[in-house]
């Protein structure tokens, strides 16, 4: 039985909760990456649905995990400690934990969805626990009026969540609301601030105790099993699996995906899986580095650091561009041969815990360790993932996107210890001059590793540009304005590649990769505005383009392009039309022609698919003629119109 005596002893045993709370949400997030979107191709449409609904499910409980840790790190600030972040490595040592709660990585099976039922079972359940994730039996006694807190046995997470709630209780009893809730308010997070449900500030006993109650009655303990608890929804996922196993005994979707891998040579290799093949071992690194990197801006965001409102925004943003990251790597890394003793076992996730992992004492070196992480995981990225994965080429420039800016703040945020006022201190440098500038209709910039064009008439305001990199791209100056070298030259390129007009476009000094052509042929319809295609275009007049805005409005000055006049226009078209029947094309990509009619159409010849503004598939054609005189009843496709009205192109 817990007894929480003093504050030393209820940080511990909420430490011991934040550890086992992170250390679930690696193992379900294991089970959930075993069975990722690839492993759907090899089963029918019915099992691959089942699959699909099973990794949702799972990956939404992790997500509820991910709250309860924010919950307890709430807690820990509130009565003035610091979130607790640690964990030991996979798999926990026998006496760590209480002898009933293994904590272990294993694919998805139906003895792992059981050990899942198990460790979330109300306490007034009895559930069996998983084939092969029984250890030794041992006890962990606790002794009275200790100064010096230790382990203590209790049966189930409810259980340890309720004498936490207890402590609690007893403290106040002792100290004082005011006395316990001694942390400063401005450390807690909220659902506000991270953008995850049921994320509540923690300031005295009421809202201790409904933030517990939160954690126990979506699943560790709830004592009446509502239908949403973490029981409940491993319990669905049993029995629909158990259904299928009656039918198919050989259904096996994580087959072969290792239990327990480590990413270092094990010194007692019994039970562990070294992955060591490559290039499994070097996506290991990468998938492990992303982990990293989210524990520590999720550090960051809990620590008084960010009390300051912009480094809190950072925090949040690197957690979650670490969390989106992170799962296709960690899927991929189930695909693929993980061991050189044994090449039939498939590799995946460890969440190898850093020893550095601690709470960043000041803003300037908080930021430029995160930027120092993401940038070596951006590289991680290119050299050991796109290689294997392509479309991660788009993962590792978002990611540089976000060095970029973590380097700009930490080199605007002071030291602690300087004594230089804000006001000074918080001027940004002045950005680097391009070793070239050429003004003329399409402006140039040359940089050390890029050329950067804009052509004025192209653009239609988009703003990507002067939002997603101001100090690239000076907003309301005179003179120059593009200054290239200020940005990252991945980054730089991600961003060109936004403008939807064409109006941005890039060369590369450095070796890098220009931009690629499109894998399938876009054309999205927007709101009463343009048509914005992506897509490998010949059109006529023009040349080759991979981006364009195309005037659909008939008032542009500069057609067949457009130039903004359907705002003056005040032009009405939806950029959401119904969607027509049509048969997927064989082919989505390769050379699209588009040829303006002259007083007519765009005469389309190419594999397209015309999308709506949000993305939904309106058609796929292979030949079309699309309005361009804003008069069809038709749109988006001419219906004559243009010759009733007299439109003309020029």
């Amino acid at each position: 039985m817990i007894r929480v005596e003093h504050r030393e002893s209820l940080a511990y045993a909420l430490s011991e909760a934040a550890e086992l709370e992170h250390g679930l949400m690696c193992c379900y997030l294991y089970a959930a990456f075993s069975i990722g979107k690839r492993c759907e191709q090899r089963y029918p449409a019915a099992h691959a649905a089942a699959i699909a609904s099973w990794r949702a499910e799972i990956m939404d409980v992790a997500r509820d995990e991910m709250v309860h840790l924010a919950l307890v790190s709430n807690l820990l600030n509130a009565i003035g400690a610091a979130p607790h972040l640690q964990r030991p490595n996979f798999p926990v040592s026998a006496g760590y934990h209480p002898a009933g709660i293994r904590v272990s990585l294993a694919p998805f099976s139906l003895a792992t969805v059981q050990h899942f039922v198990y460790l979330e079972r109300p306490d007034d359940v009895i559930e069996r626990e998983g084939s092969g994730f029984a250890g030794r039996v041992y006890a962990r006694p606790g002794h009275l009026g200790r100064l010096v807190p230790s382990g203590q046995d209790y049966e189930t997470l409810g259980d340890l969540y309720r004498w936490i709630r207890d402590g609690f209780a007893h403290l106040v009893e002792l100290l004082g609301e005011r006395g316990v809730f001694c942390g400063d308010p401005g450390l807690q997070v909220t659902s506000a601030t991270l953008g995850l449900p049921a994320i509540t500030e923690v300031v005295d006993l009421a809202s201790a105790t409904r933030a517990i109650d939160t954690i126990v009655t979506q699943g560790e303990g709830a004592p009446r099993c509502p239908g949403h608890s973490h029981y409940s929804r491993f319990s669905a996922i049993r029995r629909e699996l158990e259904q299928i196993l009656a039918e198919y005994p050989g259904f096996a979707p994580a087959a072969n995906v290792a239990h327990n891998p480590v990413m270092r040579r094990p010194a007692m290799p019994d039970g562990l899986t070294w992955i060591d093949a490559e290039p499994a071992a070097s996506v290991l690194d990468v998938a492990n580095a992303i982990y990293a990197f989210t524990l520590r801006s999720l550090g960051v965001l809990h620590s008084p650091v960010a009390i300051d409102h912009g480094v809190r925004a950072l925090a949040v943003e690197a957690t979650t561009a670490g969390m989106r990251a992170l799962t296709p790597i960690a899927e991929l890394l189930t695909e693929l041969p993980g061991s050189t003793s044994d090449l039939a076992v498939r590799a995946g996730m460890t969440f190898t815990m850093s020893r550095s992992l601690h709470p960043l004492p000041e803003p300037r070196a908080a930021l430029r360790a995160l930027y120092e992480g993401v940038s070596s995981v951006a590289g991680g990225i290119r050299a050991h993932v796109v290689p294997l994965d392509a479309s991660q080429h788009a993962s590792a420039a978002r990611l540089d996107a976000l060095a970029d800016r973590l380097l700009r703040a930490s080199e605007r945020a002071p030291s602690v210890t300087m004594a230089v006022p804000a006001s000074v201190a918080d001027l940004p440098a002045p950005p680097r001059a391009p070793a070239a500038y050429t003004p003329g209709a399409i402006e140039e910039a040359r940089g050390d590793k890029l050329v950067l064009r804009f052509e004025a008439k192209r653009c239609i305001h988009s703003r990507h540009c002067v939002l997603g990199a101001p100090r690239v791209f000076l907003a309301n100056v005179q003179g120059p304005w593009l200054y290239p070298d200020e940005m990252h030259v991945e980054a730089l390129a991600h961003i060109a590649q936004m403008c939807p007009s064409g109006a941005i476009t890039y060369q590369r000094l450095d070796g890098g990769p220009e931009e690629p052509v499109p894998d399938v042929n876009e054309l999205r319809l927007r709101e009463n505005g343009p048509y914005a295609v992506h897509a490998d275009v010949e059109l006529e007049g023009h040349g080759s383009l991979l981006r364009a805005t195309l005037c659909r409005c008939g008032a542009s000055q500069n057609k067949p392009f457009c130039d903004g006049s359907h705002n003056k226009a005040q032009f009405s078209a939806t950029g959401e039309p119904a969607t027509r029947d049509s048969t997927p094309l064989a082919a989505r990509g390769g050379r699209l022609e588009i040829r303006p009619q002259p007083d007519g159409p765009l005469a389309v010849t190419g594999n397209l698919e015309i999308c709506a503004g949000t993305g939904r598939t309106v058609d796929r054609i292979t030949s079309a003629r699309l309005c361009r005189c804003g008069g069809s009843a038709t749109k988006p496709f001419c219906d004559g119109t243009h010759a009733r009205i007299g439109f003309r192109s020029t």
